[in-house]
């Protein structure tokens, strides 16, 4: 264990959370830019969703991979490396002149992201005892709220007033900064070189037999099920206002704004509800009240931009409010020994599977001869259906105390043979 004064602790923990707040932005903020980009490249719904769901796929591909070769570099030196390329991929998107170059350059966006999301959760748990690991990983998660309140907004108005490039200029610029700090900031992490690192043949077997575990399947196919129903209408709820019901580029800022702070204070109140009733059931309650919010926005009837305003921010919170306490229950379904490996993978199988609900919700859609969108209720209704079959899914996941002793049947730590 790295032993760091607080003062340096302190700007090593927010600079990593600048770090994600830069990929999740970088991940956000294609959505809402949809319109634009549709419009600049003359593309479908169907092919905007392939540019989704790219970053999507490699990312998840990516942090998939990560145990065959996270361990094996200086924490510092991999983190600025793939940082740098991390900058490159946006500098890329913002001058894709076209929508294959746009499609490669977020293909390489969601490698690189998805290599810094693992390689931040490994300094943190390099650098910080496990007694304050909690509110280091709170630290780092801010960045997510950072994103949906400032970062998305503020990205939207650019590429309404300066074109879709924009943002992906910002995020460069941003990128450049962070790294130079990074420079300063970031100490040599090298000491987990000096163990023996395990044999690739023995990584890929140990990563084989943890997806295989019955009692993980489980929960694999929950997370891949939830993220795969939201991005069935996530992606397109912008594209969708602008093209079927006359919503400005530069208004679509202001819902986002909304609806992030709004998730912002709720997601504390909802994490609370689910430890005082149990995950399971506030899962369920959760999934209940979303359903109406869904079949609405895919819905949509024509409503004064006021309205969606005071809408948005339901869907929202409903909506995001699934992910907490789903998250609270999947930590408690591995064993200590797995618990990195089984949440890295999870994690990973999240962007798969919002990859897979982005290019199937724009295989569904087609647009029409007056420009509009048409099919989003379609999406709506498979959504509502996965999310459901979901919510009675969700008695099979499995915590590692719930398991009767007998019928065991635990994954070996990852690298082990």
């Amino acid at each position: 264990m790295y032993s760091l004064d607080s003062t340096r602790e302190r700007r090593l923990l927010w600079l990593l959370a600048l770090t994600q707040f830069t990929v999740i932005m970088d991940f956000m903020v294609m959505m809402p830019l949809g319109p634009q980009i549709m419009r600049s490249f003359q593309i479908t719904p169907a092919a905007f969703a392939t540019a989704v769901s790219a970053y999507s796929w490699c990312s998840g591909l990516s942090g998939l991979l990560g145990a065959t070769y996270i361990d094996r570099f200086d924490r510092r030196r991999l983190l600025l490396a793939v940082y740098a390329l991390f900058a490159l991929s946006n500098l890329a998107c913002a001058f894709a002149p076209t929508f294959p170059i746009l499609l490669l350059a977020r293909a390489f966006a969601g490698i690189t992201g998805g290599m810094l999301g693992s390689v931040v959760m490994a300094i943190v748990s390099d650098v910080i005892p496990v007694a304050r690991r909690g509110a280091a990983t709170g630290t780092i998660m801010t960045a997510f709220s950072l994103a949906a309140v400032a970062g998305v907004p503020a990205g939207i108005l650019l590429g309404a007033h300066f074109g879709w490039y924009t943002p992906f200029i910002l995020l460069t610029v941003l990128s450049v900064l962070i790294w130079l700090g990074g420079m300063r900031i970031v100490p040599t992490l090298a000491e987990h070189l000096g163990r023996q690192q395990p044999a690739l043949r023995s990584v890929l077997p140990s990563l084989w037999r943890l997806l295989t575990n019955p009692r993980y399947m489980s929960a694999f196919a929950m997370t891949f099920v939830v993220m795969g129903s939201q991005m069935l209408v996530i992606p397109f709820i912008s594209p969708v206002l602008v093209a079927n019901h006359g919503v400005q580029p530069a208004q679509l800022s202001w819902l986002y704004m909304g609806g992030g702070a709004a998730t912002f204070f709720t997601s504390r109140f909802v994490g609370r509800l689910s430890d005082r009733y149990g995950s399971r059931h506030m899962f369920r309650v959760m999934v209940a009240v979303s359903l109406l919010p869904i079949l609405f926005v895919t819905h949509l009837p024509s409503l004064p931009y006021v309205l969606l305003l005071l809408f948005f921010p339901v869907f929202m919170v409903t909506v995001s409010g699934r992910m907490v306490p789903m998250q609270a229950l999947l930590t408690t379904v591995p064993e200590p020994a797995n618990r990195g490996a089984f949440l890295s993978t999870n994690s990973a199988l999240q962007a798969l599977g919002s990859g897979c609900g982005a290019w199937l919700g724009g295989l569904l859609l087609s647009s029409g001869a007056d420009g509009s969108i048409q099919g989003y209720g379609v999406n709506g209704w498979l959504a509502t259906v996965l999310v459901i079959a979901a919510a009675v899914w969700i008695s099979r996941v499995k915590s590692s105390s719930e398991r009767p002793a007998a019928s065991a049947v635990a994954a070996e730590p990852l690298g082990e043979a």
